[in-house]
Order: structure tokens, then sequence, then C-alpha cells
């Protein structure tokens, strides 16, 4: 069953990565979109054009930032259907749509893998909750053979100390 649950969520892991790309997508073509309506003055609303000229004639030594895009991929759902600002931009509401539409089933793919994971996270445990155990025991012996033989290695040193004392009293001269 762990198997198949696995295979499941793999399943679900590669759709969950397909949507992500298509989101990507999506929110790539709103950014070329919104590029070619910001390039194209002829797709501009006529009452932003007039309403920037009036304010650049009013004010001509002052700089001001162009008049925001008629459309923003944050837009409510609702502009998505058709309920969009008029103008040209069906490439960017074409774009908008698409994207909505790939948010949606990039967060149904997530959902879905949720539960996927709670349920593998139930069988697994106690097969995992053995495994813990079995390398904890195993940890265990490892540190009780570290502590051996380090014992030893404290004992080869001590008397490597002793073997050095003596040699160096043999070679040191007598005094008698």
């Amino acid at each position: 069953m762990a198997s198949a649950a696995a295979r499941r969520r793999q399943e679900l892991a590669a759709e969950g990565q397909r949507h992500l790309e298509e989101t990507i997508a999506a929110a790539f073509q709103i950014l070329s979109s919104m590029n070619d309506e910001l390039c194209n003055p002829a797709l501009w609303s006529s009452s932003a054009t007039a309403a920037a000229a009036t304010a650049i004639s009013q004010q001509p030594h002052q700089h001001h930032a162009p008049p925001p895009p008629l459309h923003s991929a944050d837009s409510e759902a609702s502009d998505a259907v058709g309920g969009g600002a008029g103008g040209s931009g069906g490439s960017l509401d074409e774009a908008r749509h698409r994207y909505k539409i790939a948010v949606a089933a990039l967060r149904a793919s997530i959902a879905a893998v949720s539960p996927c994971t709670q349920e593998m996270t139930s069988t697994e445990s106690k097969g995992d909750q053995a495994e813990i155990e079995r390398l904890e025991e195993h940890a265990s012996s490892l540190r009780k053979e570290i502590e051996s033989k380090n014992k030893h290695v404290k004992l080869l040193m001590d008397q490597l100390r002793d073997l050095i004392s003596d040699i160096s009293m043999w070679q040191s001269p007598c005094s008698v």
C-alpha cells in the first residue's frame, strides 16, 4: 500500500509541476501582453492618454510617471470572465484568464497532495518508527564501541608516553 501511495504522490507532484509551469507561462504571457500594450500608443485608451496629456501640460517642469496600465494581473475574477475594461486588451484579457485558470488548477493540485501526504505519513509512520528504533540502537552500539576504542587509544598513548620517557632517560648522561 505504501508503494501505491508513493506512486500516487509522484503522479500528483508531476501534475503539480505541470500546473506550476502553466502558471509561469501564463504570467509571462500577461507581462508580454502588458509590454505590447504599453509600447503601442495606438492601444492606449483615449481617456487615459488625454488625462496624461492634460497633467503634463499643466505642470511642464515636473517629471511624471507614465499612466498606470489599464489592466493588471491581480484584477478581480469578473474581469477574466469578460467584464473587463474596454479597449483592445484582448490578448491581455486572454492571458489573465489563462493565468487564473492555471492558478486554480495549481491550487487544486496542491490541495490534492496534502491528503496524500497525510495518508502516506500514517501508513509509513509505523515502518518509519521501527526503522528509527533500529537506527537509534545502532547509534547506541556505535557510541559504546567508540567509547571502548577511545579508552584503548588513551591506554596506548599513556604507554607511548612512558616508552618515550624511558628512552629519553636511557639516552641522557648518567649521573653517579
